[in-house]
C-alpha cells in the first residue's frame, strides 16, 4: 500500500511516522508513505505556501498554485483527501475499506484553509477525524494513516488483533488482563483462567454488548438492537 502525504510542515509528521508498528512496516516494505514538502513546489524565493485571502479577513489561505503543481508532479494514488472539519467522519468502516486498496493520499489543510479551487478541481473528497478544530491536518494525517495502515495484512504482527478490537465488529472490545492473577485484592475473572476456550469466547462476547450497551448504545442501534441469541448470552453471564 502507497499513501502521499502533502504538507508544508513534514517536520510535524515524519517522526511519529517512524515509529512503532507503522516504522517497521516501512522499513520492510509493507507500506509505502511518503510525506511532500508543499514549499518544495513554490515560484517564489521565500518558499511561501500561503496569502491573504480576497475579501479581507484574518489569517492566511493555502495557495492553489504550490498544491495543484506538488500533486501534479507527484501523481499521486487516488482518493486524494483534504483533511478538515467538513469532510466525512473516519470510521472504522472506512479505515478497513482504504485498508483493502492499493492506496490513498492527504492533504493537510492549514491557517484559514485552502484556496476553494483546490476543493473544487483537485481533490476526490474530504475526509475529518471529529467535530473539533486543529492547528493544522498533520495530527489529522497521521490518525488516518495509523487507523488504515494498522489494517494491512503483515503491519501487525498478530492479524487477528484488528478482527477483535473495538469497532471491528461493531462492538466495543472486552475487557482484557495480565499476570498476577490478583493485584492488590482485585482478581482476574475465573473464567478467564479455567481453560474453557469456548466459554471464554462467549464471555469476551458477552463482555463486548454488555460495554458497548452502556458507553455505546448507538452502535447498538445501528446493529439493529440486541437479539434473541445477544440477550441470551449476557442472560448467561448475569449482565442482563
Amino acid at each position: 500500500m502507497r499513501v502521499d502525504i502533502f504538507t508544508c510542515l513534514p517536520q510535524l509528521l515524519e517522526p511519529v511516522l517512524g515509529g512503532s508498528l507503522l516504522g517497521r512496516a516501512r522499513e520492510a516494505g509493507v507500506v509505502d508513505v511518503r510525506v511532500h514538502d508543499l514549499r518544495d513546489y513554490t515560484s517564489d524565493r521565500h518558499r511561501s505556501v500561503d496569502d491573504t485571502p480576497f475579501g479581507g479577513g484574518p489569517g492566511m489561505v493555502l495557495a492553489a498554485e504550490p498544491i495543484f503543481k506538488a500533486v501534479e508532479t507527484v501523481d499521486p494514488p487516488r482518493p486524494l483527501f483534504l483533511l478538515g472539519p467538513g469532510g466525512r467522519r473516519l470510521d472504522q468502516a472506512m479505515a478497513t475499506k482504504l485498508a483493502s486498496g492499493e492506496g490513498f493520499s492527504l492533504l493537510c489543510g492549514r491557517y484559514e484553509g485552502v484556496d476553494e479551487r483546490v476543493r473544487e478541481h483537485l481533490v476526490d473528497d474530504e475526509l475529518s477525524i471529529g467535530d473539533y478544530v486543529l492547528a493544522g491536518g498533520e495530527a489529522a494525517a497521521f490518525v488516518v494513516v495509523e487507523a488504515v495502515t494498522r489494517l494491512v495484512p503483515g503491519v501487525m504482527g498478530n492479524d487477528a488483533s484488528a478482527e477483535e478490537e473495538s469497532f471491528g465488529r461493531g462492538l466495543l472490545e472486552y475487557p482484557h488482563y495480565t499476570r498476577p492473577a490478583e493485584f492488590r485484592g482485585w482478581t482476574v475473572p475465573e473464567v478467564l483462567r479455567s481453560g474453557d476456550h469456548g466459554r471464554v469466547e462467549r464471555w469476551r462476547r458477552a463482555q463486548s454488548l454488555a460495554r458497548t450497551v452502556e458507553r455505546r448504545p448507538d452502535l447498538v442501534e445501528a446493529r439493529g438492537g440486541l437479539n434473541d441469541e445477544d440477550r441470551a448470552l449476557l442472560r448467561e453471564f448475569g449482565l442482563e
